[in-house]
Order: structure tokens, then sequence, then C-alpha cells
């Protein structure tokens, strides 16, 4: 008789995904900051950004793709982890909400990031094309500006935030409720962090210095790396047993 082969278990193979992401997402962001000083490069004047975005070439363009593709597999991994066949039976309104906050937040984000891949490099190679009238320079860095506030601040890191933010939120309270209370408790600082940060577009929108709340926004995805390992284990944890 031939031999059964033992499939994963569904719990443990998730589980085993979502720290993997949780470390994957975290590798175009350190390779930005090495290639492309990032987050803080954001702060420098426009043309700057373009010539050095440009001094980039196809490399510093495909790790701004694989950041922006991390951001959009977070929508159906916040799917995946809100719908569990208990959770809707037992949570049916924490669930679903937690569904729909985790996958509009990755597409959120992921649309913020791709302005680097399919918007910026035009602008970047006519600012720094030295053919190019100072007319033309100055409306690629106005462009950039513009694309950068609309499509970055108040789309990815805004809207996006909020709603990773809500997402944590009541995922961790599922959490609480399933006595998985030191994710829970991860998860309740890493939404407050995520949220404050917000403030920075608002402290931009009125004129006002946003540095203080980028650190939170620092903290806030750092603590959500942590929080989705603790996620993971809560799933290995019942395969093990």
């Amino acid at each position: 008789m031939p031999s059964r082969i033992a499939l994963p278990n569904a719990q443990a193979v998730l589980g085993t995904a979502t720290i993997a992401f949780a470390i994957a997402f975290n590798v175009p962001y350190a390779i930005l900051s090495t290639i492309f000083d990032y987050p803080a490069v954001l702060r420098r004047p426009a043309g700057e950004v373009l010539t050095l975005f440009n001094a980039g070439g196809a490399p510093l363009i495909l790790t701004w793709h694989a950041f922006a593709l991390a951001a959009f597999l977070f929508v159906p991994l916040a799917i995946v982890l809100s719908l569990r066949a208990d959770r809707i039976m037992k949570h049916p309104a924490l669930a679903t909400g937690a569904a729909i906050a985790g996958s509009l937040a990755g597409l959120a984000q992921a649309i913020g990031l791709w302005r680097w891949v399919f918007v910026v490099p035009t602008l970047a190679k006519a600012h720094v094309d030295p053919a190019a009238p100072e007319a033309v320079r100055s409306a690629a860095e106005n462009t950039f500006n513009l694309i950068n506030l609309y499509g970055g601040v108040a789309i990815g890191e805004h809207i996006g935030q909020l709603l990773t933010a809500l997402f944590v939120l009541l995922l961790s309270i599922v959490l609480l409720h399933e006595k998985h209370r030191a994710a829970a408790l991860i998860g309740f600082v890493t939404a407050a962090a995520i949220a404050l940060g917000t403030g920075e577009g608002l402290a931009m929108a009125l004129g006002q210095s946003g540095e203080i709340f980028s650190l939170f926004t620092i903290a806030g995805f750092l603590l959500l790396t942590v929080w989705l390992i603790a996620l993971g284990i809560t799933y290995l944890r019942p395969a093990a047993r």
C-alpha cells in the first residue's frame, strides 16, 4: 500500500506565511533607507529628490516596485487572517471589519508607493535633462510636490495608515477575546502609534513641522512587524499542540 503524504496544517502554513511576510516587508524598506536615504529624503527639496532618484536607475525603481507589491500582498493576508471560520462565527462584526480595513489599507499604501514606479521616473528624467529649459524643471518639481502630497501623504500615508491602525485594532480585540493577551497588547500599542503618525500630514497641511509624528510612524511599523510575528505564533501554537 502506498504511504500517505502528510499535508501541512493550514493554520501552521498561515502562521509561517504571516511571520515570513512580517520579515520580508522590511527588506525593500531597508534597501531604500540604504540607497535612497528613505524616509528622510522626503524632507529634501524636490529638485534634490528627483536628481537622487534618477541616479538610482533601474535598481531603485525595482526596489520601489517590490515595496509596493509587499503592501499589495497585505490585502489577501488581512482577509485570510481576519475571516477565519471560528472568528466569523464568534465575532462577525469585528472579523468582517478587520478584513475590510486591512484590505483597503494594503490597497491604499500600494497606490501611494507605486507613484515612485510609474510617475516619478518621468519627472526625474525631465528634471535632469540638460537640454530642458528652466520652466520644464520647475514644472517637474511642482508636479512631484503635488503627486507626493496627494498620492503619498493623503492616500498612502494618511488613509493607508489610518486603515492599517483600524485593522490592527479590530483584530487585536478579537485576539483579546481569544485569550491571546500578549499579541493583543502589542496590537493596541501598534494601532495607537500608527494612528498618531498620521498627524505628520495634517501638521504639514497646517504649515507646521510634523517630524515628531514621523517618529510615531516609524515606531508603529516596527511594532507592526512584531505584532505580525506574534500573530503568526498564535496560529502555530494550535498546530504544535
